[in-house]
């Protein structure tokens, strides 16, 4: 009524599945991948790769270099691939944005695997907004409140970060549940662990 009573007319219809029903629609074996930059305390410069699975919202992978050429982007596609069969998780689509460190060959190994690859618009972030969330909460929980002197203390922090996000970090969209959650005995003291030197606070009951 009240478009009817401005002279506004209908919106035009659609055809085709918009971009989040793309994305509900094929969750299971999606990943999504991205990159970030960490600076050095001694001025360099990291990259770190990571990947996540939309479904379990579990980070499969992740790595890091100072030198992400196109045969290191290739070999961690590769090792992705093996991760998943690992998972008993068929890949059926890729996301990842438009950045040229994503080579034609790294494409190509997920294509090999039989798994599709969707780039996203330019300068939409949006379009990759799950893995953007996950670098943003790997950057205000660990790296922001960290120094990070060279690559192995970075794949240190890595490790350890990821393993908590996936067994213990609640997640709102998995009814506040981890995405690999262990079993915890309803009985017994609560302990504490403390995680990367005190930043992070796991509890569970002692056996």
């Amino acid at each position: 009524m009240i478009r009817r009573r401005h002279r506004v007319p209908p919106s035009p219809r659609r055809y085709g599945l918009t971009w989040s029903q793309f994305l509900r629609a094929h969750t299971k074996g999606l990943l999504a991948c991205d990159f970030l930059v960490v600076n050095t305390v001694l001025l360099g410069t990291l990259y770190v790769l990571v990947f996540l699975e939309l479904n379990s919202r579990r980070v499969v992978f992740s790595s890091c270099t100072d030198h992400p050429d196109a045969e290191w982007v290739v070999q961690q596609a590769r090792n992705v691939a093996m991760e998943m069969q690992d998972l008993e998780i068929p890949i059926q689509l890729l996301i990842h944005d438009r950045d040229s460190k994503f080579t034609q060959d790294f494409d190509a190994a997920f294509n090999a695997e039989g798994a599709k690859v969707a780039l996203t618009p330019y300068r939409c972030p949006r379009a990759n907004s799950h893995c953007e969330r996950l670098l943003g909460t790997l950057r205000r929980e660990s790296l922001d409140w960290l120094l990070i002197f060279d690559e192995r203390h970075l794949w240190r922090v890595l490790t350890e970060f990821f393993d908590h996000y996936n067994r213990c970090r609640p997640h709102r969209a998995l009814a506040l549940q981890p995405p690999h959650p262990q079993p915890i005995s309803i009985t017994g003291h609560i302990i504490r662990r403390q995680r990367l030197h005190g930043l992070i606070n796991e509890y569970t009951r002692a056996a």
